[in-house]
């Protein structure tokens, strides 16, 4: 069947996203957890991606300002479908709640996989618990997944 993407409510898939995102942040990237869940958390829209329509394979979530963050892949499913199906989702979620451009506080070594997507780099390299990054900006109308492939 492949993969299939919801959106999902913070208040009622709370424990599942946050098992998704734990096992990829806090135990693989070792974030801490009380800077992994934040305050936007309860305002974002939450997506969950699903294999088979069954089971939990990946997260990812679109805060009101257009930023899409806390995209957390579980490692068997790391794949240019699941990332560009995901992306693509929230670009188009965003679109619809009439944002004009996305953003994206990505890791130094995936600055150029977003420049081939239609995104700029936006300011400094500032740290974010303990991780040098850079915030990327993308006009919807230039967002492109032809390119997209991301591995951790």
């Amino acid at each position: 069947m492949g993969y299939h993407i919801d959106e999902v409510e913070w208040s009622i898939d709370k424990e599942l996203l946050q098992q998704i995102r734990e096992r990829v942040f806090v135990y693989e990237l070792h974030i801490p957890k009380h800077i992994e869940f934040d305050h936007l958390d309860q305002t974002a829209h939450h997506v969950l991606v699903t294999k088979d329509g069954k089971c939990p394979v990946a997260t990812g979530r679109l805060c009101n300002d257009g930023l899409i963050g806390r995209i957390a892949v579980l490692p068997e499913h790391r794949n240019r479908s699941v990332y560009k199906s995901l992306l693509t989702y929230l670009v188009k979620m965003a679109e619809k709640q009439g944002c004009d451009c996305v953003s994206i506080n990505c890791i130094l070594n995936e600055v150029d996989r977003f420049k081939q997507n239609g995104f700029a780099a936006d300011g400094l390299v500032f740290m974010e618990a303990g991780i040098p990054r850079q915030r990327m900006l993308c006009p919807i109308k230039q967002f492109d997944t032809r390119p997209f492939t991301l591995v951790h």
